[in-house]
């Protein structure tokens, strides 16, 4: 059974006073929790996170944010935000978006009613890159909002090459206002909550976050609209930019996670 989303998206921002207490009440449960776990029970590391501190909190109204990551472990999101400071953790506005798969996050009530009021949409994996989720968030970024996306589009346990979904290339491309664009590889917060049975988050354990460097679409875009280029070649050259970034970017975050010597070894 699936269920859909428990907000009345068509009349968001202007929510009914107890949803919009609620929703607040969530995102600083999850918020103080991941942080707990992330630097109290565990070793998680950040680097260049003055990169993602400036764009969540000094970037222009009219300019959007997109974080895009691997995805290793359910507890990705929302443990890789348990490095943001206590004051994004409390404040939903400033905290992400993000799509869930329909299946997975709104399988019965209860995990609708909290996934939603967690700020996440629920995608279904197959239906493209128009369904009215990918709409809804499109809207959000055109106000100026945060959102998270793992594009790989499922936990990837075995670590190996996934081509990234076009979705993202969509949203990147769609955007009507200026947008930042980060790219960020994890290491090891699968060891924190493994994917296997219990599926209980662990303590005591390593893990790295390395937020990457802002990456600039406008010239491909601008370059691909000139060529009178299709929407799906946009989607996917876009797409295929964020995929050479992802690629060095986890050269990188592997390196800081492991060393220099026995990643040379691995």
């Amino acid at each position: 059974m699936t269920i859909d989303w428990l907000v009345p998206y068509h009349a968001y921002p202007n929510l009914p006073r107890r949803w919009r207490i609620f929703n607040s009440m969530i995102v600083a449960a999850v918020g103080s929790c991941s942080k707990v776990w992330a630097e109290w029970f565990n070793s998680v590391q950040i680097y260049n996170q003055e990169v993602l501190f400036e764009a969540i909190e000094n970037r222009p109204k009219d300019c959007c944010l997109m974080t895009i990551s691997n995805h290793s472990s359910c507890i990705d999101d929302p443990l890789m935000w348990g490095k943001l400071k206590w004051k994004h953790a409390f404040d939903r506005k400033l905290m992400r978006w993000q799509l869930g798969a329909r299946d997975v996050c709104f399988n019965s009530h209860f995990f609708s009613l909290c996934f939603s009021a967690g700020q996440i949409m629920p995608v279904v994996r197959g239906d493209g890159v128009y369904q009215w989720s990918m709409d809804f968030i499109l809207n959000r970024l055109n106000m100026g909002e945060w959102l998270h996306l793992f594009p790989e589009g499922k936990i990837n346990e075995d670590r190996k090459f996934i081509r990234l979904k076009w979705g993202v290339g969509r949203l990147i491309a769609d955007c009507n206002i200026q947008h930042i664009v980060l790219p960020v590889w994890h290491v090891g917060l699968d060891n924190i909550l493994p994917n296997r049975s219990p599926y209980i988050p662990l303590i005591g354990k390593k893990a790295t976050i390395l937020i990457g460097e802002p990456v600039n679409f406008n010239n491909l875009l601008t370059m691909l609209r000139d060529k009178k280029s299709t929407p799906m070649e946009i989607r996917k050259a876009v797409t295929d930019k964020l995929q050479v970034e992802f690629s060095a970017l986890k050269q990188k975050a592997e390196t800081l996670h492991y060393g220099k010597e026995q990643k040379r070894g691995s």
